[in-house]
C-alpha cells in the first residue's frame, strides 16, 4: 500500500489519513492486483515495471501466489502424519499480519526462540501500544493511567515475538537489551525518567497457562523490569507508582501449576451464578497463582485480589485478522474474567481498552465497547460470513450459535454489548425466515440454543428485549422443539 500511496503522491504516514486516501490507494491496489490475475500472474505477460510497485507485484506473481496455491498440502500433511511419514517442517506466524514467510500452510510449524523474547520489531510495537493506551487515558480522563492489567496469551508471543511483554516493559518505563550475533534478550535497564517523558506505568499481568510453560524466561525478564523500576525510589512519587506500591505484591499471576483457562466458561455454561460476584469469584479463584523466576509459583490469592482492585485499565492485545472477539470463549474468559473481577473489587468499572496491532506499523487501541460494535457489524451480522457458515452445514450452524454463546459471555463480564446488537442478532439469526430453514435442515440444536441464550440475555437483565423479540425467540424455541421431536 506504501509503495502505490508514493506512486499516487498521497502520504499514508500520518496517524489518521484521509478516507478518500485510504480508497484511492486501495482502489489502485485492487485494480493492479486485478491485471495480474487476469493473466494468470504470470510476469512474462505483464509490464510491471522497475519502480516499488513492480518489485512488489513480482513478488507476489513468482512467490506469494504459488505459496497460496500449496496450501492444499495441508490435507497430505494430515495424512502423512497420520501414517507416521515426515511432514516438511515451517516457521509460524499469522500471513495477514505481514509473515508470508509462513507460507504454505500444512507444514510441521516451529515456533520461535524464547530467549528472543521480545524481539526488536515487538518492541517497537510494544511500545507504541503503551503510547496509544496512555493518550487514550490521558485524553478520557485528563491524566495518564497508574496502573494497568495486561492479558499475556504465548500464542500471541510466539506470532508476534513478544507485542505484549513489549508493551509491559513500555509501560513500566524499561527496555530490553539483545546480545549482539545471536539476537537473544540479554536484560533490561531502566528508561531514566527524563528520557521517557512520563510517568511510569505499574502493570498487572495475568498470563495463560501456555505462556506459563513456554516462556520461563520471560518471566524472570518480567520480574527483573519490576524490580528496576520499584527500586527507582529517588524518582518524584508522582512519577512511579511502581516505586510507591513497592515489591510486596507480585505483578505476574496465573493458573495453578499444570492447569490452564480461567473457570469462566464453564460457570457461564452451567448457568450456575447469580451475578458479577460469583464471576469474580471464579476468576479469582483460578488464577491467584503468583509467578516469578524460572516459574517458580505460589498461590498468591489475597495480592491478586490487591493488585486488581487498584487496576484503572484491563486490555488485552490482538496481533491478526483472522480472529476477534467473539469467535472464541477465551477472549470473553481471560479479558472479561479481569474486568469482571475489578469491577467487584473496586467497586466501579474499569477501562476496558483493546489493542489492535495487526498493521504493526499503525498500532490502535479501542474501547471494548467499540470493538464489539466493530466484530458485530463486520462478522457477526455479515451476510458473507452468514452464507459462509451455511455452506458449512451442521458445523456452520454451531459456529453461529458459539458466536451468539461469545457475544453474551462478553456482555455477562465486561458488559459491552450494546441492545442494538441483540435486537439486529436476534432478526438476523432467528426472525430470518429463511435462516430458520437452514438450522431445520442442518442443525435444529444451534437454533434452539441460540434462542435460550438470548433470552437468558434478557432475563438476566443484560438486554432490555423488546417484546417482538422475545415473541420470535419463544417461537423459535417451540418450533426447535416440534423439528426435533419429527426426527
Amino acid at each position: 500500500r506504501h509503495a502505490v500511496a508514493d506512486a499516487l503522491g498521497l502520504d499514508l504516514g500520518r496517524a489518521v489519513p484521509q478516507r478518500a486516501e485510504v480508497d484511492a490507494v486501495e482502489a489502485e491496489c485492487l485494480r493492479l492486483l486485478a491485471a495480474c490475475q487476469r493473466a494468470d500472474w504470470d510476469t512474462a505477460a505483464l509490464d510491471l515495471g522497475r519502480d516499488a510497485r513492480g518489485v512488489i507485484l513480482r513478488w507476489v506473481c513468482r512467490t506469494l501466489v504459488p505459496a497460496l496455491r500449496g496450501t492444499d498440502a495441508e490435507v497430505r500433511a494430515v495424512l502423512a502424519a497420520l501414517d507416521g511419514r515426515f511432514v516438511a517442517p515451517g516457521p509460524s506466524g499469522a500471513p495477514s499480519r505481514g509473515m508470508a514467510h509462513v507460507l504454505p500452510t500444512g507444514r510441521n510449524f516451529y515456533s520461535i526462540d524464547p530467549k528472543a523474547i521480545p524481539s526488536p520489531l515487538a518492541w517497537d510495537v510494544g511500545r507504541a501500544l503503551a503510547d496509544r493506551l496512555i493518550e487514550r487515558h490521558q485524553a478520557e480522563e485528563g491524566r495518564p493511567p497508574t496502573s494497568v492489567g495486561l492479558v499475556v496469551w504465548g500464542t500471541s508471543a510466539m506470532r508476534t515475538g513478544g507485542d505484549d511483554v513489549a508493551e509491559a516493559l513500555a509501560l513500566l518505563g524499561v527496555r530490553p537489551l539483545w546480545a549482539e550475533g545471536s539476537g537473544r534478550v540479554s536484560g533490561v535497564e531502566l528508561i531514566p525518567i527524563e528520557e521517557l517523558g512520563r510517568a511510569r506505568v505499574d502493570v498487572t499481568l495475568r498470563i495463560s497457562g501456555f505462556f506459563r510453560d513456554a516462556f520461563p524466561h520471560v518471566l524472570d525478564l518480567l520480574d527483573d523490569a519490576v524490580t528496576l523500576a520499584a527500586r527507582a525510589v529517588d524518582e518524584p512519587v508522582e512519577s512511579n507508582p511502581v516505586a510507591a506500591a513497592g515489591l510486596g505484591d507480585p505483578r505476574v499471576f496465573g493458573p495453578k501449576p499444570g492447569a490452564y483457562g480461567s473457570g469462566i466458561l464453564n460457570v457461564l455454561e452451567s448457568g450456575d451464578w447469580r451475578d458479577d460476584t460469583d464471576l469474580a469469584a471464579v476468576y479469582l479463584a483460578w488464577g491467584a497463582w503468583a509467578y516469578g523466576r524460572a516459574g517458580a509459583a505460589t498461590p498468591a490469592p489475597e495480592a491478586f485480589r490487591r493488585r486488581l482492585a487498584g487496576v484503572e485499565v484491563a486490555v488485552k492485545n490482538q496481533d491478526n485478522r483472522e480472529h476477534d472477539i467473539f469467535d472464541s470463549d477465551d477472549y470473553l474468559q481471560d479479558h472479561g474474567g479481569m474486568i469482571a473481577a475489578i469491577r467487584v473489587l473496586s467497586g466501579k468499572q474499569p477501562k476496558a481498552w483493546f489493542g489492535d496491532s495487526a498493521e504493526p506499523d499503525r498500532p490502535r487501541v479501542r474501547s471494548l465497547a467499540e470493538e464489539a460494535a466493530r466484530v458485530v457489524r463486520s462478522r457477526v451480522l455479515n451476510e458473507k460470513w452468514l452464507a459462509a457458515m451455511e455452506r458449512h452445514g451442521y458445523k456452520g450452524a454451531f459456529e453461529m450459535a458459539a458466536t451468539v454463546d461469545y457475544l453474551f459471555g462478553y456482555d455477562a463480564t465486561a458488559h459491552v454489548v450494546e441492545d442494538w446488537m441483540y435486537e439486529r442478532v436476534t432478526d438476523t439469526y432467528v426472525g430470518d425466515a429463511r435462516r430458520r430453514a437452514f438450522f431445520e435442515a442442518s442443525n435444529p440444536w444451534a437454533l434452539r440454543s441460540i434462542a435460550e441464550r438470548l433470552l437468558e440475555a434478557s432475563a438476566r437483565g443484560l438486554w432490555a428485549a423488546s417484546p417482538e423479540a422475545l415473541a420470535t425467540l419463544r417461537s423459535a424455541i417451540l418450533e426447535a422443539e416440534g423439528w426435533e421431536e419429527g426426527r
